[in-house]
């Protein structure tokens, strides 16, 4: 199992926030809500926080900046991800991922399953990499901010879990581009 190893120091990544909706607004927007307190609460920084509607350009337009973005380690979006015809997340960013993160729905269906049951086949959580910025893509609901959060993203966040983690390999994802 997964321990926190009290050697190490915590090291903050940098992590955007995009809410995918036709309808959420800044006053009304409590998963990018739930997300960002999480965010904030764990340590990292909050260096971007956006809604976007429902719309695959619009979307990468928010996004490809972030990915671009030095101070942006992390995109985690919330939103779009179902089967309604307006849902268009993973069509805007999985073309723009280098590597997918299958995993990461796996387990994230893996914890959703014993609280929603088998609603949890109406989600399209995904996720990669896209140059050098890890890519999360959530459904629309704060309870499914919290499980991807709490269940996965909090653990593979932090520098000092172990096994392995996200920030331990940061500093390696460009290792294509040196060996040109």
């Amino acid at each position: 199992m997964s321990r926190i190893d009290e050697t190490k120091q915590f090291i903050p990544v940098g992590i955007a926030v995009l809410t995918v909706s036709d309808t959420r607004t800044p006053e009304n927007d409590k998963s990018g809500d739930t997300l960002a307190e999480r965010v904030l609460a764990s340590g990292h920084r909050l260096e971007a926080r956006a809604i976007s509607k429902d719309d695959v350009e619009m979307i990468r337009a928010t996004v490809r900046p972030w990915i671009a973005d030095p101070k942006i380690d992390v995109v985690i979006t919330t939103g779009g991800t179902g089967f309604t015809g307006r849902d268009v997340t993973p069509e805007a960013l999985e073309p723009l991922f280098e590597k997918q993160m299958d995993g990461f729905s796996a387990i994230f269906h893996a914890i959703s399953f014993p609280k929603i049951g088998t609603s949890t086949i109406q989600s399209r959580a995904t996720a990669g990499l896209a140059g050098q910025t890890f890519v999360f893509c959530l459904p629309g609901s704060p309870g499914a901010c919290r499980d991807a959060w709490d269940g996965i993203l909090l653990e593979q966040l932090d520098y000092r879990r172990q096994p392995c983690n996200f920030v331990e390999i940061m500093p390696r994802l460009d290792e294509h581009l040196r060996r040109r």
